[in-house]
């Protein structure tokens, strides 16, 4: 047969005519996408015509291959339009299959909240990481070195008695304060070093209003050449001002076996003085047990019990209200 423009033109129109029917037939995706391929494909109906236009006159092949376009982009979007009208089709099918009825009743669940433990923990360690302090974590479970030790702790110390900590098997135990981080943290890092280390801590104390068996501690710790008490007093001062307000600060002598000189801080809160946290200059022998020279470098270590602030801030008489998992209690915070 021989190839003529007139020939392909017609060709191209009838092309077009079947495959809107094919389309307009087509009730499935799948269908949809046969018609694509046998039509549009590679080897498609419409590459089969276009491979006669070699055959045709130099001057008929841009017109004949025009409307070949033309066709094809055609096709292409009855295609897709018929394409889309399916997936409606089978999205609308499903949501009238699955029709929620509006007018049953709502569930109303339980709303959680921060607990006032963990609000008054970020809130202290935003304090400490605005100050430019780096938080760190070490284990609940420690050797007596750690926990007693390299902290200038002597065995005859009252913190050592079977009475007043929790021992374990072999030379464990729970650790009794976070200082512990502080020993692990330098033992790692040189200086200078400021860090704030949270976490539980453990003592044998009789569960009262005041006490507990399990808290939170707060500890911060501070390395460099030159730090003083009063870089210390400096520290205290700003963190009290921005947990607490514009209150009375001060500071009694007191004892503790890695400060010296040592200091418990107190508030002036509501009219009495609150003793908030302890603290001091880190003592020589300190430094000496993680490998800094006392000479060149000193530092101040401060700790607080999370608890008390938790009841100071929002207004608690007991602290076993805190463990309590009352959720009409916990719900005021």
């Amino acid at each position: 047969m021989t190839v003529t423009s007139s020939n392909l033109e017609t060709q191209l129109t009838e092309l077009q005519q079947t495959v809107q029917q094919e389309i307009a037939a087509a009730d499935r995706l799948d269908r949809i996408e046969e018609i694509r391929v046998g039509y549009l494909g590679k080897k498609g109906q419409l590459s089969k015509i276009l491979g006669g236009m070699g055959k045709l006159d130099a001057s008929d092949r841009p017109r004949i291959g025009k409307l070949a376009n033309e066709v094809k982009e055609a096709v292409q979007t009855d295609l897709d339009n018929k394409r889309n009208d399916l997936q409606s089709a089978a999205i609308q099918a499903q949501l009238e299959a699955e029709t929620l009825d509006v007018t049953m009743p709502a569930v109303v669940r339980s709303q959680g909240r921060r607990h006032p433990l963990n609000s008054t923990i970020d809130r202290i360690l935003d304090i400490f990481v605005g100050l430019g302090y780096t938080v760190a974590t070490g284990p609940e479970i420690e050797t007596d070195y750690y926990n007693f030790e390299a902290l200038n702790t002597p065995p005859d110390h009252p913190a050592r008695d079977m009475q007043d900590t929790f021992y374990l098997p072999g030379d464990r135990l729970l650790r009794t304060h976070t200082s512990s981080v502080q020993i692990r943290y330098m033992e790692q890092h040189e200086p200078p070093i400021r860090i704030v280390a949270p976490g539980q801590v453990y003592r044998r104390d009789t569960v009262d209003s005041t006490h507990s068996a399990v808290f939170h501690q707060i500890e911060l710790l501070a390395i460099d050449k030159g730090l003083t008490f009063t870089d210390l007093k400096g520290t205290v001062r700003q963190f009290v001002r921005q947990i607490f307000g514009d209150v009375e600060v001060r500071f009694r002598p007191s004892y503790f076996p890695f400060t010296e000189p040592s200091a418990e801080v107190d508030v002036k809160w509501k009219g009495n003085w609150l003793e908030v946290l302890g603290c001091g200059t880190v003592d020589p022998n300190v430094l000496k047990a993680v490998g800094y020279d006392p000479e060149v470098y000193t530092g101040f270590a401060a700790g607080l019990g999370v608890e008390r602030f938790a009841m100071v801030l929002h207004q608690m008489d007991d602290i076993r209200r805190l463990y309590a998992s009352d959720l009409r209690f916990l719900r005021q915070f």
